[in-house]
């Protein structure tokens, strides 16, 4: 009778070794192994509730940089597109400022009824309207700066500011009176009218667009030289709105100068002559920024002259002592051709006129 020691059938299995080696506790017998039960767990059943071991990668990181950039590229192009669109379309698009119009100019010479009064220009200015004018750019006011519907403050401030620039250089520099210049008031007129401008001192005319004395007030330097002493002015500006774009600058001014023959040697022999010029200013906004300007109308009197002065190139003052060549203002007929009809031209008031004791 077999052992239970003893390998079935009295044989001993093949590799195992035999006697108690440290294998036999793991040799299981034939009924066991049949006995036994397979069980294999799914995928699922194997995880439970164990987190994931690796996590999945976001979509856009799974793209390559190059097609990232492309994205970025057509998304940028997309978004900028539709601004444009928009800004084309949009309905409250402010309207368009048309371009400048050309100057209109009127230039009337004031023919005095008796002989020019001379003698120094202090007793002259003091025996004149004028003797309460301020003395040069101080006589060139700006009045308080307030917004408008579509202007702010400062817009409108400087609008103000460069309609005094126009009128200081226009009617009070030395260098544009008497010495021929015009480039420091040419620098301040929109492009549109530079052509006009240019025209305007290269051929002169009284057709009412093209007087230089319309853009400038100037004196033949042949004929007239400054006394030396301060022109004296005195006016105002008013401001308006031209519409949503534009502001307009009214300047009304009275200008008095001192003047003498200018050939003449010594204080003796001046007299005074007065411009009282109106002018329309127009500005829109590319031009305050670019510091530029429009001169839509200039309506200049000026005297004591002659009505038959020609002054679209130069003003031509009657000196100390000098009377006009005719009587008055000359006779107009209603019926005539603007290239026949006469010169405008009125009177030299006699108060306008300084009251100095004869010597």
């Amino acid at each position: 009778m077999d052992g239970p020691g003893d390998p079935p059938e009295g044989g001993t299995p093949e590799g195992v070794p035999g006697g108690d080696d440290e294998y036999r506790s793991v040799v299981f017998d034939e009924s066991f192994i049949r006995a036994a039960r397979l069980q294999e767990y799914s995928a699922r059943e194997r995880m439970g509730d164990h987190a994931l071991a690796v996590r999945n990668r976001h979509v856009w990181a799974r793209v390559s940089t190059s097609r990232q950039i492309l994205l970025l590229v057509i998304l940028i192009a997309l978004a900028f597109g539709t601004a444009v669109y928009m800004g084309l379309r949009h309905p409250y698009k402010e309207p368009a400022v048309p371009a400048a119009e050309p100057m209109h100019a009127t230039v009337v010479p004031l023919a005095p009824r008796d002989a020019v009064p001379g003698g120094t220009a202090g007793e002259l200015f003091d025996h004149s309207p004028a003797a309460q004018y301020r003395q040069g750019v101080d006589g060139v006011t700006l009045p308080p700066a307030r917004s408008t519907q579509h202007f702010s403050e400062s817009q409108v401030m400087a609008a103000l500011a460069l309609a005094k620039e126009y009128t200081v250089k226009s009617a009070l520099d030395p260098a544009v009176l008497v010495g021929g210049a015009q480039r420091s008031v040419r620098l301040l007129l929109d492009p549109a009218q530079l052509d006009q401008y240019d025209r305007s001192f290269d051929r002169p005319s009284t057709d009412g667009q093209h007087a230089a004395t319309g853009w400038v007030i100037r004196f033949d330097p042949a004929q007239v030289a400054l006394a030396d002493t301060p022109v004296r002015a005195q006016g105002v500006f008013s401001v308006k709105e031209a519409g949503a774009g534009a502001l307009e600058v009214t300047g009304d001014h009275t200008f008095v100068y001192a003047l003498r023959p200018a050939k003449a040697v010594g204080d003796d022999g001046v007299s005074l002559f007065t411009v009282r010029r109106d002018v329309r200013l127009r500005f829109d906004r590319d031009g305050l920024q670019e510091h530029r300007l429009a001169v839509l109308q200039s309506s200049v009197e000026a005297g004591p002259q002659s009505c038959s002065a020609d002054d679209a190139g130069f003003l031509r003052p009657l000196l100390a002592g000098q009377r006009p060549t005719t009587d008055g203002p000359a006779g107009t007929d209603p019926y005539a051709t603007p290239q026949e009809a006469a010169p405008l031209c009125g009177t030299l008031a006699a108060s306008a006129q300084p009251s100095v004791p004869r010597r």
